[in-house]
């Protein structure tokens, strides 16, 4: 077949492709509604509305106490472990008391014998005393017996305080808990040389845990005692804790110049000592319209919300105020009137001016039971 003949087909063929519809067929660009759920919209509504200067720090033990050897010894046994509850007096480490036992023996001894010698020193005193005053024996005599006495009593004195001092020496060999707490943090293993001042453990009581924070010093005059705090554990938002200022330092920081302020907690479950911390005190309370900060969406230093009115879904531009420092909202000054319906969580791709359809929430349907008996039978 000639080349011109193919080459008239081929654009007979793209001409019939193109003008194959028929021009009066009706237009399909209607695009159907968005669907959308109630649970989907929030509705803007007046509310309470917290804000305040922004405190961050630690959690932090009032009662806590670092427990250190006052004698150099080999640790014997460590009896707690990290986490484990004890009570006042129990016992938590043992050192070797070898060295400390055997010198309460000998001034126990000595303070036998020093008692002794007082006592006969005593006696001869007492008799040299009465022959003196019948003139049997000259008071030169009587006053060498006292002279005696008195350096007798001394020298028992000085064993007592002997006694005294060993038998410290032998107790310090026993650490135990200074009050009721959990042990919080181990630093001793069992054949360690404990010298003078090295740190064996660390006890703390739980229930007087606080928050122990910083805050700018340009911000100070906002806070007084008494004052409520919400604050979150940094890195999990999902729980708010609350307290109250209990304390103002009357001192700023040296390094940071920020002051530090003490906030005693309402309550300390599911807290650790040592973690760090953020909130805001609560030192302003306003009422005014607020959105959750899910339905949030920040443009560059514009702010905006996908709001429903009339079936229609528009994207308005707010103004933000403040952030409520117990839920997170955030109020707003412009854009919204109480009464309009947001979305709570505007994901995917959402068209300014699309039609809007509700439906109700699905019903949780339940699996089918796929767990059928099969009956066979054997046929012989």
């Amino acid at each position: 077949m000639p080349k011109k003949t193919l080459l008239a087909l081929s654009i007979i063929a793209i001409l019939a492709g193109c003008g194959g519809a028929p021009k009066d067929a009706p237009a399909t660009d209607t695009k159907p509604a968005m669907m959308i759920v109630q649970e989907d919209l929030v509705k803007i509504s007046a509310g309470r509305i917290a804000s305040g200067p922004i405190i961050s720090g630690s959690l932090q033990a009032k009662k806590q106490a670092d427990l250190r050897a006052e004698v150099s010894a080999i640790v014997v046994q460590v009896l707690k472990d990290n986490g484990d509850k004890v009570q006042k007096g129990d016992l938590l480490v043992r050192l070797d008391d070898t060295i400390f036992r055997q010198a309460l023996i000998s001034s126990q001894e000595a303070e036998r014998a020093a008692q002794q010698g007082f006592d006969q020193a005593e006696r001869q005193y007492k008799r040299l005393t009465t022959l003196s005053n019948t003139g049997a024996v000259s008071t030169q005599a009587k006053e060498d017996a006292e002279l005696r006495r008195n350096s007798a009593q001394s020298d028992l004195a000085a064993a007592r305080a002997r006694v005294t001092q060993d038998t410290q020496q032998l107790a310090r060999t026993e650490v135990r808990a200074p009050f009721a707490g959990i042990v919080g943090n181990r630093l001793a293993s069992n054949g360690d040389t404990a010298q003078v001042g090295k740190a064996l453990l660390k006890v703390i009581d739980p229930s007087s845990m606080r928050f122990e924070g910083f805050v700018p010093s340009d911000q100070i005059q906002h806070i007084n005692v008494g004052q409520a705090v919400t604050f979150y554990i940094n890195g999990s938002r999902d729980k708010a804790f609350e307290g109250r200022v209990e304390r103002i330092n009357p001192v700023a920081d040296t390094g940071t110049r920020q002051v530090g302020v003490q906030v005693a907690l309402t309550g300390t479950d599911n807290l650790t000592v040592g973690l760090f911390a953020e909130g805001r005190v609560q030192s302003d309370i306003s009422q005014g319209l607020s959105i959750p900060e899910t339905s949030l969406i920040q443009q560059g230093d514009n702010a905006y919300v996908w709001r429903v009115q009339k079936g229609v879904l528009n994207k308005v531009e707010i103004g933000l105020g403040t952030r409520d420092v117990e839920s997170g909202d955030y109020a707003i000054t412009r854009g919204l009137a109480e009464g309009d319906t947001i979305l709570r969580h505007p994901r995917g791709l959402l068209i300014d001016g699309a039609q809007v359809s509700f439906e109700k929430t699905p019903a949780a349907t339940s699996k089918p039971n796929t767990n059928t008996n099969l009956n066979t039978k054997k046929e012989g």
